[in-house]
């Protein structure tokens, strides 16, 4: 019997580029003696940094490791199969915050290696031998401090067996060390440099917004556009029959147009602003003449909690099926993300599926919704009651990817966009 698990099967990958893993490259390193090459990018699709392990012969991707910070330092360990990763960033109001991750390029697990709770931003990495890892970091903070952010502290960590740490087995009696010269340095330039010379097409790009098939069956992605970026021809042909299409996201107005899939109507996300009391969403629909909105119904169906919408799509009875996510104060909380059906007529929920990460995309096909999530997993759900149907990692050559957009095609085939602007033609077994 075929495990859910193992239920995808990834056809063909569109796009496809060397480094395309890492986006915008901010850093190299390089290990000779074992034909290696580390490249961290800029953070790019829901801010995190990715920083990507690959042979220096063939280019492919070895492993890769997502960051909340941006990465300012990277070093091979000198014969374990470990880079050693430095982040960090200022808050904005008084922490340099940030994490020392051990990254096994063999297994592809990442450990984060500084107690908890604000981490300290790491700024330069060097492997003294074995054991030893001499770190440069930011102060902690910037209170009274005007070099914080030219000066910081030098520590070296020794660990026996560094395979072997646990996740925050750094502490800070590990990071004690004199205060010396910390300039911050920009290898963005030499980055480009070193990805162009071995790759001389390459080119980064962002992640997928949309993708969808033509009717002569060429694919369609559109993807996102900085607003720094040079701008960019409306559409280039590209090879495996793709086209790319560049947009730039902007602020959405009061009444947010809803990407709701085979809609009969145009769907806007409509917020009401009170005097007293929290403001109110409602699911609502533009006028045909475009010159007002009617409310259907609210978007949460539960008293007291406030839903905020994702991705949708129309069944063929009327009813939506879409995602969203529960307010909390603290960010999202276990089971507050969620994919629901509700009924066209009052919005009742025929069901609820709850999940703790956010979902990116989603469609539906007579019997089935497929979901994308941040999490890089894909799920289908029976469109009667919601049941996971199937439940799949992806993965591109066998090294984790993030779904960003997701189109179905056909029963059980799917387009989906990834955050490193690649397509893949996939297929549920």
């Amino acid at each position: 019997m075929t495990s859910p698990l193992d239920a995808l099967h990834v056809r063909h990958v569109l796009g496809d580029r060397p480094f395309a893993e890492v986006g915008g490259p901010v850093l190299t390193e390089s290990d000779e003696a074992r034909g290696l090459l580390a490249v961290a990018g800029e953070p790019g699709f829901a801010g995190a940094a990715t920083v990507g392990v690959y042979g220096a012969g063939d280019l492919g991707c070895r492993a890769v490791l997502r960051a909340r910070f941006p990465v300012h330092a990277l070093a091979f360990h000198p014969t374990a199969p470990l880079l050693a990763v430095g982040t960090g960033a200022y808050d904005g109001g008084y922490f340099f915050e940030g994490e020392l991750l051990l990254l096994d390029w063999e297994t592809g697990a990442t450990t984060s290696l500084i107690e908890p709770p604000f981490g300290r931003e790491v700024l330069g990495l060097t492997w003294l031998d074995e054991q030893a890892l001499r770190v440069l970091m930011a102060p902690p903070d910037d209170w009274k401090d005007r070099k914080a952010y030219v000066e910081g502290h030098l520590a070296v960590v020794r660990r026996a067996d560094w395979r072997a740490l646990a996740p925050g087995s750094v502490t800070g009696a590990d990071l004690a060390g004199p205060r010396v010269p910390a300039p911050r340095t920009d290898g963005r330039d030499e980055a480009r440099r070193v990805l162009l010379a071995l790759s001389p097409g390459w080119e980064p790009r962002r992640h997928v917004l949309a993708v969808e098939q033509l009717s002569d069956g060429a694919v369609l992605a559109t993807l996102d556009q900085d607003e720094e970026d040079p701008e960019r021809p409306d559409r280039t042909a590209l090879a495996d029959g793709l086209l790319l299409r560049y947009r730039t996201t902007g602020d959405a107005d009061r009444h947010d147009r809803l990407r709701i899939r085979h809609g009969s109507r145009d769907y806007v996300d409509e917020v009401l602003h009170q005097r007293r009391g929290p403001e109110q969403r409602l699911l609502s629909v533009r006028s045909p003449e475009g010159d007002g909105v009617q409310p259907l119904f609210p978007f949460s169906w539960e008293p007291g909690e406030t839903h905020f919408p994702g991705p949708g799509a129309e069944t063929d009875g009327g009813d939506l099926v879409h995602a969203g996510t529960v307010y909390h104060g603290h960010g999202l909380q276990p089971g507050g993300s969620f994919v629901v059906r509700r009924a066209a007529a009052d919005g009742a929920p025929r069901w609820v599926f709850r999940t703790d990460h956010i979902a990116t995309d989603l469609d539906v096909d007579r019997d089935t919704a497929y979901v994308a999530y941040r999490n890089g997993a894909l799920l289908a759900l029976a469109l009667h009651d919601g049941t996971v149907r199937r439940h799949h990692r992806l993965t591109v050559a066998g090294v984790p990817a993030v779904p960003t957009a997701l189109t179905v095609t056909g029963p059980g085939h799917l387009l989906v966009g990834t955050s490193d602007g690649r397509v893949l033609e996939c297929e549920f077994a």
